[in-house]
């Protein structure tokens, strides 16, 4: 134990991130790999274990084998706990892994996470973990609560009620498994129980827990008469807007665009009402949020919405949830910020907030380095793979935003192509901007202060 803390005094926190989420996966994978995590009759290798284990802790949902049929009880519960431990996110798992292994979290750590937060100081950095964990297993237990109308009933008291646990974590976690079958939720596309419940549960898990906390203090000033329930939008702070609007925006236009493009597609809606269609067009939106469900085949969509549900699918969640993705507020700074420079004005401005030069080039970084991942994904798996160029287009972008939605490609990969995928769902959950700090050993030498000549490069 003791050289275990002595190596965690020697790494930096994002080294220890980066660590501690492929420590987590280590571990699930011989659990998983012991004969005791298999469903009678089943062989699981390990490579398969591993990547159970990865697409779990890392929240994705592409699976290589059934999660229904391949896996026993214990095997179920083991998968279950990782969801749960990834959808925790990256500060809150860190933060204990950070003490568990004895790193004293610097002044630099504690403002970093501080600023994350939004706290005006760290001395209640335990108390918010605990509201994190508190807030997440009520939320979760209500979604429990709704899925047992549908699951007991079908499923028996005991099954159904485990089903119903499994459905909640794996929903507000934005995991997408499921332990019904191979199909998904598409027995329950007609169903506005189950679709409501799960649409619900994605959505403010993948708001991200400032964004709660943050509605949560404007509510109460509602009920204690501070604020006029009318002026609600003017007293959240900045980030909460961005990640509301944004949220509604794309939700609502993808919503509209798949239903334009699938409507009378006979393959994947055709036999519904409008009423249903609709209902599904909005679950296919909110699920390519990284959640991963599926109540439509996802190889019968048209080509058109496929391109819908890939651009959804790499813009992904909010900062600070359980989605993956480059993050709604990335997307929304640098769309500003191009309307700005399109506008003729030097600085980006969001509801009368001008935007940090720091901001807009994080922003930049991090689309440019999951770019970067998903083509060198892609390629690798062109290299490795016969199928489709859209089907493993579609994989890899789920892949490197943690979605979970397939065209099934992954299940036929070979162990290669499989560790591609291992890889890009392990690089997308923890973030591009964090695994880059992690593989930088040597501290950032001082250069900011020189200032070099300008000159003119041509561009476009």
């Amino acid at each position: 134990m003791n050289s275990l803390k002595n190596l965690g005094t020697k790494l930096k926190t994002a080294q220890i991130i980066a660590l501690g989420f492929a420590g987590v996966i280590f571990v699930g994978a011989i659990l998983l790999y012991l004969p005791v995590s298999s469903a009678p009759g089943v062989h699981t290798t390990f490579i398969d274990a591993l990547f159970t284990a990865t697409t779990s802790v890392c929240v994705t949902g592409l699976t290589t084998v059934s999660t229904a049929g391949s896996w026993s009880l214990f095997g179920k519960v083991v998968i279950l706990i990782l969801i749960q431990l990834g959808g925790f996110g990256i500060i809150t798992m860190s933060t204990i892994v950070l003490m568990v292994v004895g790193k004293r979290i610097t002044l630099n750590d504690r403002n970093r996470i501080r600023e994350s937060f939004n706290l005006d100081s760290m001395s209640g950095l335990a108390r918010l973990i605990r509201k994190i964990v508190t807030g997440t297993l009520i939320v979760e237990a209500i979604g429990v609560v709704l899925y047992c109308f549908a699951f007991v009933p079908r499923f028996g008291a005991g099954k159904g009620i485990f089903v119903s646990v499994f459905n909640a974590v794996s929903s507000f976690c934005n995991a997408g498994m499921d332990i019904m079958g191979d199909t998904s939720l598409a027995e329950y596309a007609k169903s506005p129980l189950v679709n409501f419940t799960t649409m619900g549960l994605i959505v403010i898990g993948g708001l991200g827990y400032m964004v709660w906390w943050d509605l949560v203090g404007t509510g109460r000033r509602i009920v204690k008469k501070e604020i006029e329930w009318k002026k609600t939008w003017r007293y959240l702070n900045l980030n909460s807007k961005l990640v509301l609007s944004s949220t509604g925006i794309l939700i609502a236009g993808g919503t509209v665009l798949i239903f334009l493009f699938e409507n009378h597609n006979p393959g994947t809606m055709g036999d519904f009402t409008t009423g249903q269609t609709w209902m599904a067009s909005l679950f296919q939106s909110v699920t390519c949020r990284t959640a991963g469900f599926f109540t439509i085949a996802q190889d019968k969509l048209r080509e058109a919405s496929v391109m819908v549900c890939m651009l959804l699918m790499f813009i992904g969640g909010s900062p600070m949830g359980t989605a993956g993705g480059v993050k709604t507020t990335t997307v929304w700074v640098l769309v500003l910020t191009a309307v700005t420079f399109l506008r003729g004005k030097k600085e980006t401005e969001v509801f009368r907030r001008k935007v940090s030069d720091t901001y807009i080039r994080t922003a930049l970084i991090v689309v440019l380095v999951s770019f970067s991942v998903l083509f060198i994904s892609v390629v690798g798996i062109t290299l490795v793979s016969d199928a489709p160029f859209l089907d493993i287009l579609y994989e890899m972008t789920s892949a490197v935003g943690t979605v979970g939605l397939s065209r099934g490609l992954t299940p036929n990969l070979s162990a290669a192509g499989k560790l591609i995928v291992i890889l890009t769902m392990y690089i997308g959950r923890i973030g591009p901007v964090t695994l880059a700090t992690a593989v930088t050993i040597q501290a950032r030498r001082q250069t900011s202060n020189i200032h070099l000549p300008e000159e003119k490069i041509l561009i476009g």
